[in-house]
């Protein structure tokens, strides 16, 4: 199977999200104040709002997700979200956290864990998360516009498991955040670590 770029259509919302209007370039959403993804590690709450639009994501394929937005309030985020169950599920990304832009990982399994890098270079400009999944885990690498890819996490994930996996925005303090994705698309995976 080649590549494949997925309408805005196809997927399904997790949570619904304030609005997302599809415009001549691309879909633009506007996150519900309080959605976020969390499950109990250190802060001991549980989050399951996020505001993510899934399809099937099989194993041997990669999902691409370019999107842009001014990131500028604690916790505002976009990127992919893959989910099996509330308590499986993983979010990869950029977040704006503690004054600066980050690019980093939620893996869920029961708990979350979060891992983080600062990027505020990348801050409105266009960012591509991409995700490959082979039948142990997924692979998540990062770039801005057409710098090279970044590799950014590898975590397991069992094969067998019914994966969702497509855009994510989420806006755990404030209201009015709003994200413009770009394009969707579906490839083959990565074959390679490095």
């Amino acid at each position: 199977m080649t590549d494949r770029l997925l309408p805005w259509s196809a997927g399904t919302w997790t949570t619904e999200p304030v609005s997302a209007e599809v415009t001549s370039v691309g879909l633009e959403v506007e996150a519900v104040e309080g959605s976020d993804a969390w499950r109990h590690t250190s802060y001991g709450f549980v989050h399951d709002t996020e505001h993510a639009l899934l399809v099937p994501f099989a194993v041997g394929r990669a999902v691409e997700i370019t999107f842009t937005a001014a990131f500028r309030e604690q916790f505002d985020q976009a990127g992919v979200f893959l989910r099996a169950g509330e308590e499986t599920w993983i979010k990869a990304g950029v977040e704006f956290a503690d004054g600066a832009l980050q690019l980093g990982a939620v893996v869920t399994h029961t708990n979350s864990d979060w891992s983080v890098a600062p990027v505020p270079e990348w801050n409105d400009r266009n960012i591509t998360i991409r995700v490959s999944r082979d039948d142990t885990s997924v692979t998540v690498r990062a770039r801005v516009d057409a710098e090279p890819w970044r590799l950014v996490r590898v975590a397991p994930l069992a094969g067998n498991l019914d994966i969702g996996a497509g855009p994510l925005i989420c806006a755990p303090t404030r209201a009015g955040f709003r994200t413009t994705f770009l394009s969707w698309v579906e490839t083959a995976a990565d074959t390679d670590l490095h």
